[in-house]
């Protein structure tokens, strides 16, 4: 549990909402009135904190933050999506600061990442009156029911209505299922009517057939590949054999495939599958998987598109494969692009939501951040920016992963450059870095992580030196946030603010925001600001001209290895990749997110070792190839007793229960 608020921090004044007039005219909307907390010692369970918060009416948060009801689609009475034409309306305003959140080298429990963002957030806009916005992703279903548990934050400092964060919310994930397993059908049935049909006129009669005038007609996917091709026939009729053969028989090869099924849940025994049994099919069966939905390259592209054209594009670039020559295979090539962006024109729409201060948030998309990007999404954050004078984004996972990714690929492709980044810390994480005892979720934590011990917690502040460093070598401030627990003494506090502060962070702050909600946080907040006001010198950690191979060793030296190792098949790969065109995009390293090194039990801030990559994959309708550190599993598994024994129903009431 976390410590009792300073009474520096209880005795601060509360700070009035500035004016709309002069230079924040252009911000101006009715007046932001915050929600009371009523806190409560010892802090109840999140679930019925969230349950016992008091929702503001989702129509009155959009007039308080300046939205017209014309530019949202109602989920009920306390949840909606934003349309994007928002955007152009707001295109004059300047951008609000933009704030990513980030944490050291986390223990497998978490450190408390997004309740230290919704606890920022709440402080800044409930307490210090400023107009602000929380930006996280949306949870998978398949961690929500199994050791995790939900990702709404936590205590005092939570977005609500916290079930519907944790579950089907506006059914985004499941556009993204449907979406990813339509393409799924197509690719086998595109397979087995090839094999079934050699005759190419069979073949050409079938994809363009006359209608009922007689006439012959392209559909847009015709088009597109023809123009990839490098020919241009109005009249299907004039099209030469040669054509009609490039146009519509793809040969797919079939053991180059690399889209696999999708499901939103923890299911171990789908990661490998036989299809093609059925008596039909016969020819047909070959070796496949599931993989959990937010690792689906459509989430990544969700997560990383601007507009339903650019998301239409990008769908379409997606390559699942090659056929027999070597040659790139696409969704466009495929024909199904076109309806996966019918299936996805929704989802495209940020969702509103609320803290449990009242302050708003927008909580979209769910890219996995070891195995893809792992961030909110753009548009989230653009709509964002311009309603708001701070914009709180968080990161998946350490600074190593989620906040690299940010910087490299969604920084990239956004245009936006981040004011300050927050690293969260624990201390009991440091101490883990340190060399104590291995923490297991679902397990009691040894009793070295809850008595104060100096000399373990010193050893371990390599690792939160090195992310501090990291951060700064993209030229952006950093600042500390201590997410404190009831166990964690002043000492050990002091001790981290003054290894943070010798590393170059602006300040590292005690914060109670899971306890206090926004009240626990304000002295980070006010750091925030100050800090948001410095200047910067972004830059990328590398240029995309480079050669793949010098791309990965950047991100290894930022890791701290000496050097990578390829295997024969990650070799093939930059080869093949290169040739290909994709040498020229972001890179995205799947790696563990318990160590700097591809190994989980490997600690603190290790040095000398090398990075082995094993294979290399390519999401081109996202933007990035992402490199195998080792062994990446893209479908969880259930544990023993999975967190859903403690979901059930009310069935008086209807609350939901056993969610945290």
């Amino acid at each position: 549990m976390p410590t009792k608020v300073s009474k520096t921090v209880q005795a601060r004044p509360k700070v009035k909402a500035k004016s709309a007039k002069g230079k924040g005219a252009s911000r101006k909307t009715s007046k932001f009135t915050p929600t009371r907390l009523k806190l409560l010692t010892p802090v109840p369970s999140d679930i019925d904190i969230a349950q016992a918060g008091k929702l503001k009416p989702i129509l009155q948060l959009a007039e308080e933050i300046g939205l017209k009801p014309g530019e949202l689609e109602l989920f009920g009475s306390y949840k909606a999506k934003i349309h994007l034409e928002v955007r152009a309306r707001l295109a004059r305003r300047p951008n609000g600061k933009y704030i990513d959140v980030t944490a050291i080298t986390p223990t497998p429990l978490g450190e408390g990442k997004t309740t230290t963002t919704v606890g920022l957030s709440q402080a800044l806009g409930a307490h210090l009156g400023q107009r602000v916005f929380t930006c996280i992703r949306q949870p998978s279903q398949g961690p929500t029911f199994g050791i995790k548990g939900g990702a709404a934050g936590g205590g005092y400092s939570q977005i609500i209505p916290m079930e519907d964060f944790n579950l089907h919310l506006t059914g985004d994930i499941h556009a993204i299922t449907a979406a990813h397993n339509l393409m799924a059908a197509a690719i086998d049935a595109r397979i087995m009517h090839e094999r079934a049909q050699p005759d190419d006129e069979k073949l050409f009669n079938a994809f363009c057939p006359r209608d009922k005038n007689g006439q012959r007609h392209f559909a847009e996917s015709h088009r597109r590949r023809m123009r990839r091709l490098g020919f241009s026939v109005d009249d299907p009729d004039q099209l030469t054999p040669e054509q009609k053969r490039a146009l519509f028989r793809l040969e797919i090869d079939p053991a180059s495939l690399t889209w696999n099924r999708v499901i939103d849940v923890n299911d171990r025994m789908l990661r490998k599958i036989q299809i093609g049994l059925g008596d039909e099919e016969i020819g047909n069966e070959r070796f496949t998987g599931y993989d959990i939905t937010v690792a689906s390259e459509i989430m990544a592209i969700l997560a990383l598109t601007t507009s339903l054209a650019d998301m239409r594009e990008r769908l379409g670039r997606m390559v699942f494969g090659t056929n027999v020559r070597g040659d790139a295979v696409t969704a466009e090539d495929l024909g199904v692009a076109g309806a996966l962006t019918v299936l996805m024109k929704d989802a495209i729409m940020p969702n509103l939501m609320q803290t449990l201060e009242g302050t708003p948030a927008l909580v979209h998309a769910g890219p996995f951040a070891n195995i893809a990007h792992g961030n909110s999404s753009i548009v989230a954050d653009q709509i964002a920016l311009k309603l708001a004078d701070y914009v709180v984004t968080e990161s998946g996972f350490g600074a190593d992963i989620g906040m690299e990714k940010f910087m490299d690929i969604k920084c990239r492709y956004s245009g936006l450059i981040p004011d300050v980044v927050v690293l969260v810390a624990t201390i009991r994480a440091l101490k883990m870095h340190g060399g104590g005892p291995r923490v297991v979720a679902g397990r009691p934590l040894d009793k070295t992580y809850t008595a104060e011990n100096l000399e373990l917690l010193e050893k371990g502040m390599p690792n939160m030196v090195r992310h501090i460093h990291n951060i700064k070598r993209f030229g952006v401030p950093v600042i500390v946030a201590v997410n404190s627990f009831a166990t964690d003494t002043n000492t050990e506090i002091e001790l981290v603010r003054k290894y943070a502060i010798e590393a170059g962070a602006e300040g590292a702050y005690k914060c109670t925001h899971w306890m206090h909600g926004g009240k626990g946080a304000l002295e980070l907040a006010e750091a925030v600001m100050a800090a948001a006001k410095k200047p910067k010198d972004f830059k990328f950690l590398y240029s995309l001209d480079l050669p793949i191979k010098e791309k990965i060793e950047a991100i290894a030296r930022f890791y701290g290895a000496d050097g990578v190792d390829y295997s024969p098949e990650a070799e093939a790969k930059v080869e093949l990749y290169t040739r290909l065109g994709f040498d020229k995009l972001p890179i995205n390293m799947a790696k563990t997110h318990l160590s700097f090194t591809d190994k989980p039990e490997v600690k603190g801030a290790p040095t000398g070792f090398r990075l082995p990559i094993r294979d290399i994959r390519a999401s081109i309708g996202a933007g990035f190839l992402y490199p195998l550190v080792g062994a990446m599993r893209t479908m969880p598994g259930l544990p023993t007793r999975p967190v859903f024994f403690d979901v059930d129903l009310d069935l008086e009431t209807g609350k939901v229960l056993g969610l945290f």
